[in-house]
């Protein structure tokens, strides 16, 4: 399979982790408290691919 043919699926992938990226790095600078860590770490955590704002998400984001 080449690459050509494995686009259709790579790009919507690509996207969505993308999205939720951003999502992590908008909620992470904008808020200031958090359950776990600080500011600077979940920003670099954020940057490991679709694990980081994961991550952020599931024991980062606080609920205020």
């Amino acid at each position: 399979m080449n690459y050509a043919q494995m686009m259709p699926f790579l790009i919507p992938i690509a996207l969505i982790v993308l999205a939720l990226q951003i999502t992590a790095l908008v909620h992470i600078l904008t808020h200031t408290n958090y359950k776990a860590g600080t500011r600077v770490l979940w920003v670099v955590l954020s940057f490991i691919e679709i694990l980081g704002p994961i991550a952020y998400f599931i024991w980062g984001k606080s609920d205020e």
